[in-house]
C-alpha cells in the first residue's frame, strides 16, 4: 500500500501568507515580471463539515502523489506541490494553454479543532480527498457554590 506524505506542525503564519499573496497580486496585475516569488498556482478545493469530521477534497489531477505532500497543525492544513509540465514535442506550436504547472501551495483553516490522531488521505482520479475526525466539544459542569 502507498502512503501519502503527511507531517504534523505548527501553526501557519496566515498574516504574512495573505500579505505575500496580496502584494505579489498587485505587482502581478501590472505584468508578469514583477512578480516577488516563484509563480505558484491554486488548485480548487472544497471544505465539508459533519458533526463528527471535516473532509478537504482537492482536484490536483496530473500530480504524481510523490510530488504531493500534506502538513496538518491544530487550527490548519497546508497542501502543496508540483504538477511537472509534460513537452508537446520539439515542432509543436501551443495554440492554447490554460493548464497551470509548477509549484501549489494551499492553506486552509479549519472550521473546528481535529484530532491529530485520526486522519486519512487518498487520492484517486486526480482528486486528494483528506479526512479529519472532529474533537468532541467540551462539556460543561455544574459547579456548586457554597455559603461562605
Amino acid at each position: 500500500m502507498d502512503y501519502i506524505k503527511i507531517r504534523f506542525g505548527g501553526d501557519f503564519d496566515e498574516i504574512s501568507s495573505k500579505f505575500e499573496k496580496t502584494i505579489e497580486d498587485m505587482f502581478r496585475s501590472i505584468g508578469p515580471a514583477f512578480t516577488l516569488a516563484e509563480r505558484t498556482w491554486r488548485p480548487p478545493m472544497d471544505i465539508n463539515e459533519t458533526p463528527e469530521e471535516i473532509v478537504i477534497k482537492a482536484e490536483i489531477a496530473g500530480v504524481d502523489k510523490d510530488d504531493l505532500e500534506v502538513e496538518i497543525s491544530n487550527k490548519a492544513v497546508k497542501i502543496y506541490g508540483n504538477r511537472i509540465a509534460k513537452s508537446c514535442g520539439d515542432n509543436a506550436t501551443y495554440r492554447l494553454a490554460e493548464i497551470q504547472y509548477g509549484r501549489f501551495e494551499r492553506i486552509l483553516f479549519l472550521p473546528a479543532p481535529i484530532d491529530p490522531e485520526i486522519v486519512s488521505a487518498t487520492y484517486i482520479n486526480g482528486f486528494l480527498q483528506i479526512r479529519m475526525a472532529k474533537l468532541p466539544l467540551e462539556k460543561t459542569h455544574k459547579i456548586p457554590i457554597s455559603d461562605g
